[in-house]
Order: C-alpha cells, then sequence, then structure tokens
C-alpha cells in the first residue's frame, strides 16, 4: 500500500504542504516560518542538517507522510537521533503509513551508530501519544521547552 524512501529536492513542495497541515493540526499555522528555499539549503546544500524518508501512496505515488530527522549530541549519552517531525495526512491516519515512516527512522538511528532516538509531542496530541505508547517509549514529565527567535538573540547580543 505503501512504499517509504529518502526524500528527494524536489519532494520539498509538498513536504513544505505537510508541515503547513501539521501546524494547523497543532492549532499553529502561524509559526510556520520555514520556506522552500531554507529547506534546499537546509537538507540538500553543501552542509545539509537534516535528513528526510518520504512515505508515498502505491497506486499512485503521492507523498502522503514525511519524517523529518537530524543528529544531534548528548553529554550523557553520546550521538542521538532526533526525529523532528513525522506527518500523516489526515485522510490516511490509522493505515499504518505513521507505523512504516517510524520504523524507518529506527533502522536509520541503527545505521547512523545512534545510541537511541528522542522527539517531542504535544501533551494533548492523545492519538499521537498512543501511537507512540504503542512502542513502550518513554514519555518523560518534568522537562520544559526553551527557545529564542534569531531577532531575540539579536536583540539580546546588542
Amino acid at each position: 500500500m505503501y512504499t517509504i524512501r529518502a526524500g528527494k529536492i524536489e519532494d520539498l513542495p509538498r513536504v513544505l504542504e505537510l508541515i503547513k497541515e501539521l501546524a494547523l493540526y497543532e492549532k499553529a499555522p502561524e509559526q510556520v516560518t520555514n520556506t522552500l528555499e531554507m529547506m534546499e539549503k537546509d537538507g540538500f546544500g553543501e552542509h545539509p542538517v537534516f535528513g528526510l524518508f518520504v512515505c508515498e501512496k502505491n497506486e499512485n505515488q503521492e507523498i502522503i507522510g514525511i519524517a523529518i530527522y537530524y543528529y544531534r549530541y548528548s553529554t550523557w549519552k553520546g550521538k542521538r537521533m532526533y526525529l523532528e517531525d513525522i506527518v500523516v495526512t489526515e485522510s490516511e491516519r490509522g493505515n499504518g503509513a505513521g507505523k512504516l515512516l517510524f520504523d524507518r527512522i529506527m533502522q536509520q538511528a541503527l545505521e547512523a551508530n545512534c545510541t537511541g532516538m528522542m522527539w517531542q509531542v504535544l501533551d494533548w496530541n492523545k492519538p499521537a501519544i498512543n501511537f507512540y505508547k504503542k512502542y513502550d517509549a518513554s514519555l518523560e514529565a518534568g522537562w520544559l521547552n526553551a527557545h529564542l527567535q534569531d531577532y531575540e538573540i539579536k536583540k539580546l547580543l546588542q
């Protein structure tokens, strides 16, 4: 029914559509400021900073899901994979595409000699939480996300 493959630069328009679909689902569509140009440079330029798998529907090769990842370094654990986002378009959820993408991400973590992988899930996203529980994933409480936007960093460093 589905095929998982490495993403290509020509997939990026559809990838960005799925990212925007996720942002809408997470009630934050205005937060997406990424562009095709940024994704081309950051994923397929001289120094790629993310990897990408896509899930295609076999009957028409339409991309219905994506998994975007990168590597990070833990001072306690060493090299880790970070699953930035896994997205399956709403009409295809529950048909196994998410499992195929997640399995491929786990395989990539092992192929890259990672000591494990990590990701975030919103505490209200019960379907995602239930999906990850099927894998016996540890869902940690007590950690707060922290971030600064580029314009904030510039202001602070002036």
